[in-house]
Order: C-alpha cells, then structure tokens, then sequence
C-alpha cells in the first residue's frame, strides 16, 4: 500500500492522513442484443468514464448482449479474468436476459459487485428508454437467492449518471475489504493481564476478515534492541526534543530503551509487512524490562504510519485497520474512563498519535505507581464529530458496535496513582447520539477506536459485506 510519512508534529485538520492505493474495478457493461448497439455503447462508455473520473482504475471489456452463441460472455469472461480487481462493477445500459448476466459474473462470484443501473434520456420532449431498470429488477433477487454480495444502485432520467458516487462510496468499502483480507499484523507476547476481551481466533478471523496475526517473542525485540546504534538512538532523541513541546525537567534516560525497542519493532515491521502492531505491556514491557512503552506504539503510528494499540489487544488493533482503511485516519484507540448520565468520559495513560493531538504534541517525564518514568504525552485531544467502533467475537462470530457522538473538551480529572502533580491526560468527553444506559448495555471492551465524522453507514456497508454483525 502506497503510504506516506505521518509528521510528528501533527495539522489542525482531520482529513486523510495517508493515501489508500487506487480502487481498482472489473466494469463489464450489458444490453439486449436487439437493443440499437451504439446506444448501449455510448451509454457504457460514459458510465466507464464518469467513475475513472472519480479516481477508479477499470478492467473493461466491451459490452456484452445476449447473442445467441454467447460470444460476448465468452469474451467478457476471459477478459475480466486476464488482472485481479476490488470489486466488480455490473452496469446494465439496457434489457438483458438474466443468465446472460450471470454467466459473465458467476466465476467473480467471491468479489463484491455493484448492480448499476442506467437510464433512459429526453429527446424533443419524451423519454427514450432502454428499459435499464428492467433489467436489474429481472436480477437483483436472483443474485441476493445466489448469495452474491452485491449493491443495488439505479440511476434516474432527471439525474442519468447521477449514482455515480454511490458508486465509488461501495467501491471504498470493497478495497477495505480487500486490504484486510491481505494484511498482517505483528503481536508481541499474548494475553497481556490475562485479559478475556483482547484474545482472537487466528481461523475464523483470517475466515471472515482474511486478517493474519503474527505473534512474535519479546526476547527477539529485547536482542534486538542490544545492538542499536547509540547514534541511531540520538538521532530519535533529538528529533523528539526538537518537535514536542516538552514540560518540567526532561530526563534523557527515560528516552534510551523506548527508542531501542522502536527501532527494532521497526525492523519487524519492514521485514514481515506488518500493518499494525500491539505489544505484551503490564506484564511484558512495564513488568520484565522497567519502562513503560507508550513512546514505542507513538513512534511506530507517527513515523511507521502503522497502527498501535497496547495489551495485545488484537481485535482492537483490527478495529484500527478497518479505520485506517475505510477513512484514511490513523484510528487511535482510547480507554472508557466514567460513565456519566448524557456522556463517556475517554483517555488514554500511555500515547496519542500526535495526528489527533490538538496544536504541537506535549509531554512530560512522569511515573504511575512502582513503574519507572517514563515519556508520557499529555496533548489535548482533537473534538468534533466522532464514531467510537470496536470488534468482538463470539468463536466464530464475529460482531461491531458502532456509536456517533460528539466530542469535547473534558472537564479537569486525573487518574490516581500518579506522581503528583498528577498529569491530565489525553481525553474527550463524547456526548453520545444514543443514551449513555443503551451504549452500556452493549460495551464490548474497554478499549474503542475514534475515527472523526460520522462513518456509521460506512462501517455497516463493510460489516456486511464480511458477515459482521452490527450491534
């Protein structure tokens, strides 16, 4: 995936922070065979061209009728079979027969498709139709009975070529899917606290969501880290002195091991093509090597533009790849804090991506509890409109819930345990679009993933595109 480098020092703005590849799309179009043939053509062509004006990448074959050797679907077949594409895109110009349709499409019957159709045009004041709307309407219950996994999208006469969007907004939802099915993610250690709600199924997730978690050993990294260049390591330090903004005494010992363990997690995730990484924290890094590793999981989504969530929270770390791929941002994960009547009180102990941070990023040097200090970011937190997701399991089942909400500045709150002064930490108040009693009930983990803007109908198009369930 053509991706870009995250700054560290992070814009005002919400918008892409990385481009997704090209949307690549199989387009085969279709008309009756008695239907006038440049017609069908024309039509065709300008719905090819509308969509790769929006930024698709087409394979194409000419439009296919119903001739009665069936060497239009013959063609058809071989020619969209010749490249690899997202989804396919089955433009109806005109009347078809439906087994002419279905015999082009059945061997892609693993992709999503989009049903579109055309329509008709005024000339001298009547409207000239090919009967396009026939033709879906003949389709559309056949291929939901043949399990395809399809779109129904129809265009009108006032508006011919109008659906076009809705078009290209399935087309997104398609390449998120394809993307999962081809990532991997790295996880240090398992089982972090021995939590129930951060396990995974390997099987049924690379079966729904094609996802593959590696899991890969501490002692490596910790190995790893006992060969990094001291210069190395001083080149990081001094980029993170210079582009944060730093509070109280710094002490530059607190930054030695993080950086270590950030560059050789970074090795992992050049040589093995990882996507996301979450590591054994409590009672890995905090418990075994003395310093807390939020610095790393900073490092690794500001600079590696890979996504970070602690406590081997997989299906966390997922959630945050379904963000990154169906909006562009980087998904940061956040923590339930409190419950209040008409919001949730959100943060994190540990690290914000510095593209959520509001302004520069800040930190301080601070210690919780028996832990060494360590470097603890303390930005305030980006506020606006915002969807809360997050992924669960039931063995093979797997479900999402979705919330909308809008999020604030939070009021004044700490977290005991702290050195005093106690730190605030990165938080929101999400005042939800549902009541807080409802959200409650459906919970599934204490960590959820923040993506800013209301994605809701994105979110239930790709779950039911993978056969999640939405709650």
């Amino acid at each position: 995936m053509a991706e870009k480098e995250i700054p560290l020092i992070s814009s005002s703005r919400s918008e892409k922070l990385f481009h997704l590849p090209k949307i690549k799309a199989g387009f085969v179009g279709f008309g009756e065979v008695n239907s006038p043939r440049d017609l069908i053509g024309r039509k065709v062509t300008r719905a090819r061209e509308a969509l790769e004006e929006l930024g698709l990448e087409l394979v194409t074959t000419e439009p296919v009728s119903d001739d009665p050797a069936g060497q239009d679907e013959a063609r058809a077949r071989e020619e969209l079979a010749r490249q690899d594409f997202d989804l396919l895109i089955v433009c109806l110009a005109g009347w078809i027969p439906s087994h002419t349709v279905i015999d082009v499409i059945s061997p892609f019957a693993h992709k999503p498709m989009v049903l579109w159709g055309l329509t008709g045009y005024y000339e001298h004041g009547r409207l000239v139709t090919t009967a396009d709307q026939a033709g879906t309407t003949a389709l559309r219950d056949p291929m939901e009975a043949m399990n395809f996994k399809f779109k129904y999208i129809y265009d009108t006469p006032d508006d011919p070529y109008g659906s076009v969007q809705k078009v290209v907004a399935f087309a997104e939802i398609a390449r998120a899917a394809s993307l999962l099915r081809r990532s991997r993610v790295g996880m240090m250690g398992y089982r972090d606290m021995r939590l129930y709600g951060t396990l995974v199924d390997g099987v049924s997730l690379r079966r729904v969501i094609g996802a593959e978690v590696d899991v890969f050993e501490m002692l490596e990294v910790v190995q790893r880290m006992a060969l990094r260049d001291d210069l190395e390591v001083k080149s990081v330090m001094d980029r993170l002195l210079s582009e944060w903004d730093f509070e109280g005494e710094i002490d530059l010992a607190a930054f030695d091991q993080p950086i270590r363990m950030y560059l050789s997690i970074k090795d992992l995730v050049m040589e093995r093509g990882y996507k996301g990484i979450s590591l054994i924290d409590v009672d890995g890094v905090k418990k075994l090597l003395k310093f807390p590793p939020g610095l790393v999981m900073s490092l690794l989504m500001d600079l590696e533009n890979v996504a970070a969530i602690p406590e081997n929270d997989a299906l966390g770390l997922i959630t945050q790849l379904i963000v990154r791929y169906l909006t562009g941002q980087v998904g940061a994960y956040f923590e339930f804090y409190e419950f209040m009547k008409d919001r949730v009180l959100v943060g994190v102990p540990d690290f914000i991506p510095s593209a959520v941070a509001e302004g520069k990023v800040r930190a301080r040097i601070s210690r919780f509890g028996m832990l060494s200090s360590g470097v603890l970011n303390i930005s305030k937190v980006k506020t606006g409109k915002v969807t809360l997701s997050r992924l669960a399991s039931r063995g093979d089942r797997y479900k999402m819930h979705i919330v909308t909400g809008e999020a604030v500045p939070p009021r004044n709150w700490e977290e005991a345990g702290w050195d005093h002064p106690a730190p605030q930490l990165p938080g929101l108040e999400v005042i939800l679009d549902d009541p807080v009693e409802d959200f409650a009930q459906k919970v599934l983990s204490q960590h959820y993933i923040i993506a800013y803007g209301d994605h809701r109908n994105q979110f239930i198009d790709l779950c039911w595109l993978l056969g999640i369930e939405v709650i």
